[in-house]
């Protein structure tokens, strides 16, 4: 059970683990797991079905809802546990000189153990519950992996 790696004993609240077993059965090989279609016309991914890891705040597998609004953007910093910070470019106009300036917003969104990223990736994320003080967002998608450098790319 590589999935207890915390102090407290790590499991899906919507799964009954202290099943009685009775002598002369045969034993269920198949472990039971709890995961769920968020909706959205997004797939829930093979690992969240298939994997072991335990994430209460997980969409597929936990009690995450995703409502509001569905953004991507580019995944910048992978330093914090089961978190990524996106950076989101855009364009802001000034009437004075009938330009456009380059602009951009950086936050943080919670990235299962379903998804492995890297920076650079461009991520679909999905807005959900507050999950900490600066957390609102939760990775549903990686849609291309990362190539170079941090760009401007407008969407």
């Amino acid at each position: 059970m590589s999935e207890q790696t915390e102090k407290a004993f790590q499991k899906q609240p919507t799964i009954f683990v202290g099943r009685k077993r009775v002598v002369g059965q045969k034993v269920d090989i198949r472990t039971q797991r709890y995961f769920r279609d968020i909706g959205h016309g997004i797939k829930t991914p093979q690992a969240a079905i298939k994997g072991h890891y335990i994430d209460k705040k997980c969409p597929f597998t936990g009690n995450v809802s995703i409502r509001g609004r569905i953004l991507r953007g580019f995944v910048v910093s992978t330093k914090m546990k089961r978190t990524v910070v996106l950076r989101r470019n855009y364009l802001h106009y000034i009437k004075k000189y009938n330009r456009f300036e380059k602009r951009h917003k950086n936050f943080p969104a919670h990235c299962s153990p379903a998804f492995s990223l890297k920076e650079g990736d461009l991520v679909t994320v999905g807005q959900c519950r507050p999950l900490s003080k600066t957390v609102r967002f939760n990775v549903l998608n990686v849609d291309i992996a990362a190539s170079g450098k941090k760009q401007f790319k407008a969407f």
